[in-house]
């Protein structure tokens, strides 16, 4: 999951970035509310964290600007303007919810992971696209990007991942996946399956630290997420 942290304070920002990322996030920061902005114009997050005392503009000039944007990705506030007022043109200008420094970590954590849960279950992230991890999916489109970075794959690599992601965490045999992605419910006598595996494997692999595609020896393949 990968998150976007917009916070000028270099001695917090270290905090929550290395909280962030023990617990498995992918950080992003920034000081700068400009930066910030250009930042989820070029790239893809699952939760944004903002400040609201920017050096250059304000955190509410920022909520506005991703959400004029059509921009429905979650951001949490996190600020010292801890008025009942402030609380509220936050949460009216588009943030989804707003955490009042100073804050216990652990607070801080349960509301980051309760954004980012309710947003992939209420529709925050689009039926037509699908991201674990650092892999992200247009089922429309058939664009696909591993750590932001454009792959190119032939139909039947497309089609492989598609379904490895629809049911992540499951072994899978090679007999389903040939019946499933190719349509052949027969013995070809030949290894297709294991080629198309290795070719989509190495795309992957080329731009991404994590194993996703793992072989269980005598039974198939399976995406994990245990790694993420």
């Amino acid at each position: 999951m990968k998150i976007l942290l917009i916070e000028d304070d270099k001695t917090l920002q270290l905090m929550m970035k290395t909280i962030l990322e023990k617990n498995n996030y992918e950080v992003t920061v920034s000081s700068f509310g400009v930066e910030g902005i250009n930042l989820t114009e070029s790239n893809q997050y699952n939760l944004i964290i903002l400040d609201m005392g920017l050096p250059d503009i304000d955190g509410m000039s920022v909520v506005k600007s991703v959400r004029s944007a059509q921009n429905e990705t979650p951001i949490l506030i996190v600020s010292a303007r801890d008025g009942v007022d402030n609380k509220i043109k936050g949460l009216y200008s588009g943030a989804d919810d707003y955490l009042t420094k100073p804050f216990d970590f652990k607070e801080f954590l349960a509301r980051v992971d309760a954004l980012i849960r309710r947003s992939s279950t209420s529709g925050g992230i689009k039926s037509d696209e699908v991201q674990i991890g650092d892999i992200w999916v247009n089922l429309i489109t058939r664009d696909v990007k591993v750590a932001n970075n454009n792959i190119i794959l032939t139909n039947n690599e497309f089609k492989l991942l598609v379904y490895l992601i629809q049911n992540k965490n499951k072994v899978i045999s090679r007999d389903e996946l040939s019946e499933k992605v190719w349509g052949i419910n027969f013995d070809t006598h030949t290894n297709f399956v294991n080629v198309y595996i290795s070719y989509l494997r190495k795309k992957i692999k080329d731009y991404t630290k994590y194993d996703y595609i793992q072989t269980v020896r005598g039974e198939g393949f399976m995406f994990s997420t245990e790694s993420i």
